[in-house]
């Protein structure tokens, strides 16, 4: 299951996935109040929604061909976020944790480096748009 919301993130939802498997893995990623030194007051994410519907599907199929899981799940979030709100979920179930813990590492680190969504910050002074593997470089005022 892949999806983009502008919803909040239902995290129980994505836990019932591994109802009678041995273990679940889950990476959420939460808007932080910090980054490279500076306060952040709020992020918003945008997508070529299309796109990042398509990559995402082949995020899971990868997971899914490189890891014995019984389910894969990918939530991201668009629109407006406050701190503190999740931003992404991924959600791996397998019968064992550690295949867990490795197909869920694998999804968001790939995710996080293929599927064509944005991240701007917004600060007392200003906001930027970031880019690159952990969102660190700015890539114009705005």
């Amino acid at each position: 299951m892949v999806r983009l919301t502008r919803e909040p993130i239902d995290l129980a939802a994505l836990s019932a996935t591994a109802a009678h498997d041995g273990a679940l893995a889950l990476f959420v990623g939460v808007v932080r109040d910090e980054n490279a030194g500076r306060s952040v007051l709020r992020l918003e994410y945008e997508a070529y929604e299309e796109m990042a519907l398509e990559e995402l599907a082949r995020v899971e199929a990868e997971t899914r061909a490189g890891w014995p899981v019984t389910d894969v799940r990918l939530v991201h979030r668009l629109g407006p976020l406050a701190i503190g709100e999740a931003s992404v979920a991924v959600a791996v179930s397998s019968p064992h944790r550690a295949e867990a813990f490795a197909a869920c590492r694998f999804a968001i680190d790939t995710l996080k480096a293929r599927v064509p969504i944005w991240k701007k910050e917004f600060y007392a002074d200003g906001a930027v748009w970031l880019e690159g593997p952990h969102g660190c470089t700015p890539v114009r005022e705005g």
